[in-house]
């Protein structure tokens, strides 16, 4: 438990009254209020309901206050919650989650718990949804479930935990797309992080809806493009762990999936055939390494045919010079030649031919 000195403190200061301030708005002296915030002495009991009130928080926050919630006392807080919202009715169930986010009013993770699972249900039964809950009924404090759900987000957007702050700032975004209010929709865009593929769909959602549809096309196909890369890059290192425990039948499947992968993404022969190539290198498997190694240097000319997908169709894709395709097809043929590799074919004719002499 907080010392009621310290939740004075606390809220005082969120006031931004002085000491001597909320001195003589409750008829007391400086030096008494001091007092309570440094724990020397306590407010009389006739001066608690001033306190609240002037402080803007209940007589359980300001008597009962705690710091944090162990992880399981959250999920029973929310349990307890969700048991209410399927037997009582919502305005029963969402006074007594505002009497319990009253009671711990700095537990972010409560906080947005109880918020996500009230808009969903509000969306569901307040807001215009199937049911038969009045989407006009007002709190005790005469402020609308919706308004004080979006508090208890804007809250959790002051989190220092970016996951905190992006379940809230994604809770926000989605109903103010669902209003209408794209520019409020857009401000929580700013609480994900760069790096954050979930940012780009919602600003991809965001243009589709304001009417800029090329801009989400683009959006989405730059996003697909980049997960094929994350996915494929994922499948492999698997692969590498499923060869270095010899699991064959592991590295079988992953090699398809990543070949398969490869043509849903757009990517190409070449992607298409550089798993199965992989795999019968590892196999030692002449004829499929040749075999592989013939399509993937006549596919070289085609590397980049991605760019010509009609799945990344809005997307600018600087043309392949040259020079550099020419560069790419001798460090491949270098990369053909390592005998330590590829010493398995060695006086095969093919290879020999294909790669010229393995030590020029």
């Amino acid at each position: 438990m907080m010392p009621i000195g310290q939740v004075i403190r606390k809220y005082r200061k969120m006031k931004n009254l002085t000491q001597e301030e909320m001195a003589n708005r409750l008829g007391v002296t400086a030096p008494a209020v001091n007092k309570w915030e440094n724990g020397n002495s306590l407010p009389d009991i006739m001066l608690l309901a001033p306190i609240s009130r002037l402080l803007g928080i209940s007589l359980d926050t300001l008597l009962s206050f705690r710091e944090e919630l162990t992880r399981e006392e959250i999920t029973d807080i929310i349990y307890q919650m969700n048991t209410l919202l399927r037997e009582k009715p919502f305005e029963e169930a969402f006074r007594w989650a505002k009497k319990k986010l009253e009671q711990y009013p700095d537990c972010e993770l409560l906080i947005l718990e109880v918020a996500v699972m009230l808009h969903a249900e509000w969306k569901k039964h307040g807001s215009g949804g199937e049911g038969d809950r009045n989407p006009d009924i007002r709190d005790s404090d005469d402020r609308g479930y919706e308004e004080l759900i979006h508090q208890w987000f804007a809250r959790a957007l002051e989190s220092s935990d970016e996951q905190v702050r992006t379940i809230a700032a994604s809770c926000l975004f989605d109903s103010y797309l669902d209003k209408g209010e794209y520019d409020k929709a857009e401000e929580c865009l700013a609480f994900f992080s760069g790096q954050n593929p979930e940012r780009k769909r919602k600003q991809a959602v965001l243009c589709c809806k304001t009417g800029r549809r090329d801009e989400a096309y683009k959006i989405y196909e730059e996003l697909l493009f980049s997960m094929f890369q994350t996915v494929n890059l994922l499948f492999h290192s698997i692969y590498r762990m499923a060869l270095q425990d010899k699991d064959m039948d592991k590295v079988q499947m992953l090699t398809e999936k990543r070949s398969k992968l490869a043509d849903i993404f757009g990517m190409g022969e070449y992607y298409e055939v550089l798993p199965r190539h992989e795999l019968a290198v590892a196999q030692k498997d002449v004829e499929t390494t040749i075999s592989t190694m013939q399509k993937m240097l006549a596919s070289l000319s085609e590397i980049d045919s991605f760019n010509k997908s009609p799945l990344y169709g809005h997307m600018d894709f600087k043309k392949m010079r040259e020079e550099f395709r020419e560069q790419l097809r001798e460090d491949i043929l270098n990369a053909f030649r390592d005998e330590e590799v590829l010493g398995f074919l060695k006086g095969d004719s093919r290879w020999e031919d294909m790669v010229g002499s393995p030590n020029r």
